[in-house]
């Protein structure tokens, strides 16, 4: 297959090509910078030079395409203040990649999170997002646009990624706890730290982007969820044990003030099932776990 990834220089994409490559298929990744142009040159793949709001790229390279794998988003627009804004711009390109594909039953696998759709409980891949006023909400809609896509010919399915896809580089939660834990003295988990997060590892969720590709049936959801919810307290503990700092539960007041743009996050209870998706795909997650990966040193090779 030729397959169109977006976002595919990024965290995820980047083990997602060569996941593609290896498996024998030929990726077109769409690059809005000269060093993502050539990553991807040397990774193997053809290159779309473009952004997601190009939509006349993104119809064109869908159309040449036998799927398309989703994984762009604004994230840097998104966590300096205007989520709203990068969600908008998500779905805008999502509706021109649906227009493209749309009657021609090939695939099209959206990136998403899992975060927040049942807290407190045990959340599947039967369970839908609550839309409201907010600007989340705004992204979660597209979610719903994309599985719709499954009546109009799409053969679309959604994967909805665990808030930690760890491993070797990640910049993401993980190594923000890091240097919060640095910057502070002190590694801390809220109130009593039992709260849960699903994790997977990049490598484990890439595999599972190309089995959502090949074979997930139209308007799938799937889980890219290795471990159901790891302890937040238990993260500390790690954390607090490689940097030689106290492990210390904050109270949820001062969540802000201890973690910054983190404090709406830590305090989550979002633990995730992901046994639909393993028996629909085959799909066995092998990589290591959070707190192993945490443990083998390389989140704390440099300061994060």
């Amino acid at each position: 297959m030729r397959i169109f990834v977006t976002g595919a220089s990024g965290w995820i994409g980047s083990a997602v090509v060569p996941e593609l490559l290896d498996a024998g298929h030929r990726v077109v990744g769409l690059a809005r910078s000269d060093a993502s142009a050539a990553a991807l040159t040397e990774a193997g793949a053809e290159v779309a030079r473009g952004t997601v709001d190009d939509l006349g790229v993104l119809r064109e390279a869908a159309a040449a395409s036998d799927g398309v794998i989703h994984l762009a988003f604004k994230h840097d627009i998104a966590f300096s203040g205007d989520f709203r804004g990068a969600a908008e711009a998500d779905r805008r390109a999502v509706d021109a990649f649906g227009e493209a594909l749309a009657g021609t039953d090939r695939p099209f696998v959206l990136a998403s999170g899992v975060a927040g759709l049942a807290p407190g409980r045990l959340t599947t891949e039967r369970d839908l997002p609550t839309l409201d006023a907010s600007p989340m909400s705004v992204r979660a809609a597209t979610s719903l646009a994309v599985l719709d896509l499954a009546s109009r010919g799409v053969r679309s399915s959604v994967v909805r990624l665990s808030p930690t896809c760890h491993g070797e580089g990640d910049n993401g939660f993980m190594a923000t706890l890091i240097a919060t834990a640095r910057a502070r003295g002190a590694s801390g988990y809220l109130g009593d730290g039992t709260n849960r997060w699903p994790a997977v590892h990049r490598l484990d969720a890439a595999r599972l982007f190309r089995l959502a590709v090949e074979k997930a049936p139209a308007g799938s959801v799937l889980h890219g969820v290795a471990e159901e919810g790891v302890a937040l307290s238990e993260v500390a503990e790690v954390i607090g044990r490689h940097l030689g700092v106290p492990v210390t539960s904050v109270a949820p007041e001062a969540a802000t003030e201890h973690f910054g743009w983190m404090g709406g996050f830590v305090g989550l209870d979002v633990p995730v099932s992901s046994a639909l998706t393993r028996d629909l795909l085959d799909w066995q997650p092998t990589h290591p776990g959070l707190l192993d990966d945490l443990d083998k040193g390389h989140y704390f090779h440099t300061a994060s």
